[in-house]
């Protein structure tokens, strides 16, 4: 990683994802719920109507051009920083473990470890076979599909961070199957995994029976991607 700092790569990121987008304004769109912000409040950093957010976000107005780009990505980050700067230090631990914001969404280490249950009953999550450990240090919430493409297996062992003494949080998952059979390459395995997205019935026949013999806590939850993102945030 350059030495910019995570605010200004992620500025870059943001900024870059906008102007090359087919659709720039769902992209600012998808960027400005991601951040937490309305229309009128980013209207109202920046000193313009509301209308003027909604109409670039539905192509009513002509593409952005660079300088109204940066403007608004300069507002999203000073609207974040003020809320206490959560979604810079997000991004920022993602980068600093070597990993890409579409890859990683989230990866924290706790002050001290917590009890297993208070994070399934954070985000709604439901344990379908138990392990050995009902402690974690930290969570790292992953996109399933980018992660079982992209990353090697010296890569897939990152995701730990510091311990493995933590929940591996799958998204874009639709059965668990490719996240059950991935895991298997790792030693040790993590002391919990939870498959985001899917309902119980829906899990992988198998994905109990793994997680037995990997010695690991499984868990589903079905709560909006968003939710669960905000609410892990209250447990560092």
């Amino acid at each position: 990683m350059s030495g910019r700092g995570p605010k200004r790569e992620l500025a870059e990121k943001i900024a870059g994802e906008i102007t090359l987008s087919d659709d720039p304004g769902a992209t600012l769109r998808k960027w400005r719920t991601d951040f937490d912000v309305s229309q009128t409040d980013l209207a109202a950093e920046l000193e313009v109507s509301s209308s003027v957010i909604s109409d670039y976000e539905s192509g009513r107005r002509e593409s952005p051009g660079i300088g109204v780009v940066k403007r608004l990505v300069d507002g999203l980050l000073a609207i974040d920083e003020r809320r206490g700067g959560d979604r810079i230090r997000q991004y920022g631990r993602v980068l600093s473990a070597g990993f890409e914001s579409d890859v990683v969404l989230d990866l924290r280490e706790y002050a001290t470890s917590i009890h297993l249950s208070r994070l399934y009953d954070e985000i709604g999550a439901s344990e379908v076979a138990s392990g050995s450990t009902d402690r974690i240090s930290g969570h790292t919430v992953i996109d399933s599909i980018e992660a079982i493409t992209r990353l090697s297996s010296e890569e897939f062992f990152r995701l730990y961070g510091q311990s493995t003494n933590r929940v591996l949080v799958f998204t874009n998952v639709t059965r668990g199957e490719g996240v059950g059979i991935a895991l298997r390459v790792l030693n040790p395995t993590p002391n919990a995994v939870i498959l985001h997205g899917i309902e119980e019935e829906e899990l992988w026949e198998y994905a109990r029976d793994l997680a037995r013999i990997d010695d690991y806590s499984l868990a589903v939850t079905n709560e909006p991607l968003e939710e669960v993102l905000e609410r892990l945030v209250t447990l560092e």
